[in-house]
């Protein structure tokens, strides 16, 4: 977890192949999973948002291990501490196009 921001968008760039100021939030997990990492293009310059758990670790989702796309609400249940598998999504209205 030492690089900051122009090493964590060399990755996305080389290794993920996307582009780090297309406005999405790349997320970046230390070995041990105790640590994470949010980087996100504003427009005018990047954001990197940090943090480390003094004790336990953050859960990933299951699927692929070095790119996975998750929603908004994953994402606070993961920074929250909240088992993704014990959510119970409410029923919602879903637009779809035909």
């Amino acid at each position: 977890m030492r690089k900051s921001f122009d090493g964590l968008s060399g990755i996305v760039r080389d290794k993920l192949l996307r582009e780090p100021v297309s406005g999405e939030v790349f997320i970046f997990l230390s070995r041990r999973k105790n640590q994470i990492r949010l980087l996100l293009w504003e427009g005018d310059g990047f954001s990197l948002y940090s943090k480390r758990l003094e004790q336990g670790t953050f859960e990933i989702p299951s699927g692929d291990s070095d790119h996975l796309e998750i929603r908004s609400e994953q994402l606070l249940f993961i920074l929250k501490g909240i088992k993704l598998d014990s959510v119970e999504k409410r029923k919602r209205f879903s637009f779809s196009k035909k």
